[in-house]
This record gives C-alpha cells, sequence and structure tokens, in this order.
C-alpha cells in the first residue's frame, strides 16, 4: 500500500523555471504516484483500509476550499464483505476508483458515500449537499450493504452531490439516492453526472435539481425537481408528459467518448486504457467485455508532480510521451502545451493548474485524438486571457479535424475564485472544429476565503464583482462540437457563447451570476438588459441543445432584471429543446428565450417557466 501524505505535505509548488532532468524512469510494475495516493490491494488488512478511509474522509469533508488531493485506487479483488461490510465517505477532492480493466474485476462490499453537509453552527444546522463539489467514483463493482450503520443511513448508498462531481463505470448492486434523506431529510442538491454504469436498483433521484445520466442501464428513475437528461440510457424515463416530469431523454448519444482509466492487468503492469469515440450509442461500453479502444502503457506517462517545471513537462510531451498529473496543486507560471494527435493527459485525484502570473495554464493544438481529463484549473490573480485554449484563434480547422477521432475533455473543471482571488477573461476557449466536451463545470465562485469584506454588498458581493473578474465561462469558434453534460455559472457577460455551426449540447445547466451591484453593471452596451445565460451566435444557422436551465439569483440588488435566459438566432437549424428558467430567491428574468416564456421574478421562487420546443412546431 502506498500510504497517505500528511496534509501538511501537499504544496503548493511554482513551477515554470527549472531545468528539465534527465529522462524519467517509470517502473510499470510500481510507479511513484506520489504521496497523496494510496493503493490498496485484497491482501491490505481491513481494519487498515477502514481506518485509512476514515482518517482521509474527516480530514476532506469540510476541506472545500483546501490544497489537499488524493486519490484512492484498488488492485482487482474483493473488498469488504457481508460480516464485515467497507463503508466509507468520500470527501473534496478525493478520487475513488478500482484498477480493473472492468468494473467487476474490484468487487466492494459496503458502501461509498457523500452525505449532506452542515454548514452552520458548529456542524450541526443547514445540512444540505449544494456545495457537495470534486469527488470522484469509477470503475468498480459496488454491493450496497449499510449494515451496522443505523437505521436510516442503512437503507441505501447516499451520493449526495452537486457539481465537479462523476460517477463512471460502475455497476451498483442495490440501492442508491442521489440525495440525503436522513441529514434533516431531503434537503437542497444541484446537479451531477452519472455514465457508463449499471444499476440493478431503480436510482433514487430525490431533491437533484438537475443532471445528465449519459450511456448507462437501470430499471427505472425515480422522480426530479427541474432538469433530469437522459441520453443513451436503457431504462430511462418517457418524456412525453414533459414538463410535468423534467425530464428530456434521448435513445442514443449522438457523439461520446469514455474518459480513460487506469489499470493493472493480470501480469501487474499499470496501463492506462483509451476508449475509442462513438457516435449514436446506449448502454454501458463493457457489456461484452473490455471497452473497445487502447491501451497505453504506463510507462509512456510522463508521471507529473507539483515540484515538477512546465518545462520538464513540456519537454516530455515533446517526445510524445503522455501526461499523468498526480494529485496535488500546481501554480502553473507558463503554458502546458499539449501538440501531438492522440496525446492523453489525465489528472488523479482532482490535480489542478492555477494560473500564475496572468498566463494560459494549457493549450490543446487541433490535433485529433487529444485526450484532457480529470483536471481542474483556477485562475490566478492577475488575469489570464483563458484558462484552457483547445485549438488556435482563426484560421481553418476543418484540415485538421477528424470526425471519428475528436477532442475529447473528460471531467475538466474550472474555477475563477474560492480559494484565492481568480481572474480571466475567458475561461474554456474551443476553437477547433469535432471537439466533445464531455462534463465539465465552469466556475466564477459565488462564496469562498478571498478575505473580502463582507459589509460590501451581500456577503461582500460588491468586492467580489470588482475583483473575482470572469466575462465568458465557455466560447465554442469551432464547428461540430458537442458538449454532453456543460454546467456553467456566474460569469459576468454571457455564461456560454456559441459562434460555430452545428453545435449540440446535451444537458445545458447555468446560474447566471449572483453578485451585479446595479442595473448599470448587468446591462449590454446597446441596452438590453442582462447578457443571457446561453448566447447562440446571430449569423449560426444549425444547433442543437437538449434540456438546458438558466437560473436566477441576484442575492446583491434584488431589483436586477434579465431580458432573456437564452438567445438563438431564429434560424430553421436552430431547435432548442425542453428549456426552462427558474427563480431561486432574487431577481427576475423575463423570458425563456428570444421573448418567450413567462417572467420568474421573486414571487414564482422555485416555480420554472418551461418552453417545450423552439420555436414551436
Amino acid at each position: 500500500m502506498l500510504a497517505l501524505g500528511a496534509a501538511a505535505a501537499i504544496l503548493t509548488t511554482t513551477v515554470g523555471a527549472a531545468q528539465a532532468s534527465p529522462k524519467q524512469q517509470v517502473d510499470p510494475y510500481d510507479p511513484d504516484l506520489g504521496p497523496n495516493v494510496t493503493v490498496f490491494d485484497p491482501t491490505t488488512p481491513q481494519a487498515e483500509i477502514q481506518a485509512t478511509l476514515d482518517e482521509l474522509a474527516d480530514r476532506q469533508i469540510d476541506a472545500e476550499m483546501s490544497t489537499n488531493r488524493y486519490s484512492v485506487l484498488f488492485t482487482p479483488g474483493e473488498y469488504g464483505s457481508a460480516e464485515d461490510p467497507l463503508q466509507a465517505r468520500v470527501g473534496y477532492y478525493t478520487e475513488v476508483a478500482g484498477l480493473g480493466a472492468d468494473p467487476g474485476d474490484v468487487d466492494v462490499h459496503g458502501a461509498i458515500e457523500v452525505y449532506n453537509r452542515c454548514l452552520e453552527d458548529g456542524g450541526t444546522s443547514n445540512c444540505i449537499a449544494l456545495n457537495n463539489f470534486w469527488r470522484t467514483l469509477s470503475n468498480l463493482h459496488l454491493t450496497v450493504d449499510g449494515t451496522g450503520q443505523d437505521g436510516c443511513r442503512a437503507t441505501t448508498n447516499f451520493w449526495a452531490v452537486s457539481q465537479a462531481v462523476s460517477m463512471r463505470r460502475l455497476d451498483v448492486t442495490g440501492p442508491i439516492s442521489l440525495m440525503d434523506y436522513c441529514t434533516a431529510g431531503p434537503q437542497y442538491a444541484s446537479g451531477g453526472y452519472i455514465a457508463d454504469s449499471r444499476f440493478d436498483t431503480e436510482v433514487l433521484n430525490g431533491s437533484q435539481q438537475q443532471w445528465l445520466t449519459r450511456n448507462s442501464e437501470m430499471p427505472s428513475w425515480s422522480n426530479g425537481v427541474w432538469n433530469q437528461v437522459f441520453s443513451g440510457v436503457e431504462g430511462a424515463p418517457d418524456d412525453s408528459v414533459f414538463p410535468e416530469q423534467p425530464y428530456t431523454t434521448l435513445d442514443t448519444t449522438p457523439v461520446s467518448r469514455e474518459k480513460p482509466y487506469l489499470f493493472v492487468d493480470d501480469d501487474g503492469r499499470w496501463n492506462v486504457r483509451v476508449p475509442s469515440a462513438q457516435t449514436e450509442t446506449r448502454g454501458v461500453s463493457w457489456a461484452d467485455g473490455l471497452t473497445e479502444g487502447r491501451t497505453i502503457g504506463i510507462e509512456d506517462f510522463f508521471i507529473a508532480q507539483p515540484g515538477d517545471s512546465v518545462r520538464e513537462i513540456n519537454t516530455n510531451l515533446s517526445r510524445g510521451k503522455h501526461l499523468l498529473l498526480t494529485p496535488g496543486v500546481y501554480d502553473v507560471a507558463d503554458t502546458i502545451k499539449v501538440k501531438h494527435a492522440d496525446t492523453v493527459v489525465l489528472g488523479m485525484g482532482h490535480a489542478t493548474l492555477t494560473a500564475v502570473d496572468g498566463a494560459v495554464p494549457m493549450t490543446v493544438t487541433d490535433q485529433p485524438g487529444i485526450v484532457v481529463a480529470g483536471v481542474t484549473i483556477d485562475a490566478g490573480n492577475a488575469e489570464s486571457p483563458v484558462l484552457l485554449q483547445v485549438g488556435k484563434p482563426n484560421g481553418d480547422h476543418s484540415a485538421q479535424a477528424d470526425p471519428a477521432n475528436p477532442i475529447t475533455l473528460n471531467d475538466v473543471y474550472f474555477r475563477v475564485g474560492g480559494p484565492h482571488i481568480g481572474k480571466t477573461d475567458t475561461a474554456l476557449e474551443v476553437n477547433a472544429d469535432h471537439v466533445l466536451i464531455d462534463h465539465t463545470w465552469v466556475w466564477r465562485g459565488d462564496h469562498g476565503i478571498e478575505d473580502f469584506d463582507l459589509t460590501d454588498g451581500f456577503l461582500g458581493d460588491d468586492e467580489r464583482w470588482a475583483t473575482n473578474t470572469g466575462r465568458t465561462g465557455v466560447r465554442i469558434n469551432g464547428d461540430d462540437v458537442t458538449a454532453t453534460g456543460l454546467f456553467v455559472e456566474h460569469f459576468q457577460e454571457f455564461n456560454t457563447v456559441w459562434n460555430g455551426e452545428r453545435g449540440t449540447t446535451v444537458l445545458y445547466q447555468n446560474e447566471l451570476p449572483y453578485d451585479p451591484p446595479t442595473q448599470a453593471d448587468w446591462t449590454r452596451p446597446d441596452g438590453t438588459l442582462g447578457w443571457a445565460g446561453y448566447k447562440v451566435a446571430d449569423d449560426v444557422t444549425e444547433h442543437t441543445l437538449h434540456g438546458g436551465g438558466v437560473y436566477v439569483y441576484n442575492r446583491n440588488n434584488t431589483d436586477i432584471v434579465t431580458e432573456n435566459g437564452f438567445e438563438v438566432p431564429d434560424a430553421p437549424g436552430v431547435r432548442l429543446r425542453h428549456v426552462m428558467t427558474v427563480n431561486l430567491n432574487d431577481g427576475t428574468i423575463n423570458h425563456v428565450v428570444n421573448g418567450v416564456g413567462d417572467a420568474v421574478p421573486p414571487s414564482t421562487s422555485g416555480s420554472p417557466e418551461y418552453v417545450v420546443e423552439y420555436p414551436a412546431p
């Protein structure tokens, strides 16, 4: 077992100026993954596994703004039993994953859970899941067993989460709930993501406000709040009575590529499996054996740790190496440049790149098959023009693009503000054609520990508006870009701008910024009240959106008005299906899309205004 490092050992290290070291030697049977990775095998005593997981959970349950990052991995075998179930809680910045080639290679008997977080009165009240961000569960079989827990806790496996959380490649036997109904009863939860997973029991959605389930199997799904989307899911609910039941169902997923994953083969060698891109898929990728794709030996990766320089990382990428980012925070004063086709960048334990001195943390060239997965990118205190740029601006991108092998982003997250002041013009900019964005959360933080004057506006919002600056969350300039699970929040102008042709989004979730101080701060130069949460450029002729929501909570000034949640050109090839606006508490959105749909002022709080199809058939 590789032991967990102490919290003090997780240091934020500026990378940028050091000289490149000699060529890295990687032991394919025992790679050095750093101090923040724990690897269990079936010979590890159960008591030791349980104690380690409990200690990590206690450390991370309230560590929302910390620099701690962890990965907990299980080699193939069985863990826990009916006599002694293994029961774990998963805290912030923690990845729990099996190391099998197939989910069934790692069998956990017990529970792997997230409960509501209690935010007030010393952790005894205001118990919600709204801030349960940044955690991952993947690639194992879970037999749910709550034996030994109290009566309520023993009823199911709780996964009460919100943004930047994914469940992938799971095979679950037994009940699962996406809300925690034991801690003060059902409480708020706000969004998550399931992909490539199979459940043998009805999934209880409960109080989840929005959710995307993609390419999975389940017997049924119970209830929903505002916006539940299913794409290529066996057992998905019927959406014919929308909006009485807030479901949007696609029989197949138009474009998909499952996230790369680590596995240990029968000989004990470490590898990364890179699934192939697919079109019009349904169900799990592993139903008939190994997920279609290619296997890359761990020795073909440069295994980075936070002390490594950008120069060293780029040297290895230029040599044709792939990049594995071990858990930690990497302060990046220069740009990590991903240039070669089919390069894989895989982050472990929510590895985080933070911009220093206005740097662009990462660029990806217009080469097919590049995959960036499991990476969080934070803005720094000097403005960056962009945090991740995919494809060079301008120019003809069609020559490099391969529709059968798209550039892919899986579980790539962005943050502006929160643990420190952050500034960027745009978080994610996509210039290349045929790009797949498979689950992202692009967040300009509405809360944090930046030491703002809490008397300045609502909880320091006047200062936050002027200091934590982010104009646009996502800007899509390329053609034929697909997004499955696009969550974008609180940016100061258009949250998402789509300039490319033939774009497709499957679930869009947006909260407009909480903190405009005045209507003048939230009025466009042409006099339009506010910026839409989702903007398709006026000259676009083809675009499709399935299941979209724009929410308003203008807590800093309750009189703020936004004209439209969505703005799109009136063109025959531009279609929105199942879109809505909702008022969370304060402020007003006048219309859902292009002047269609009634207003959602504070008096309608919690009651969405839906448009079934735009334009109307």
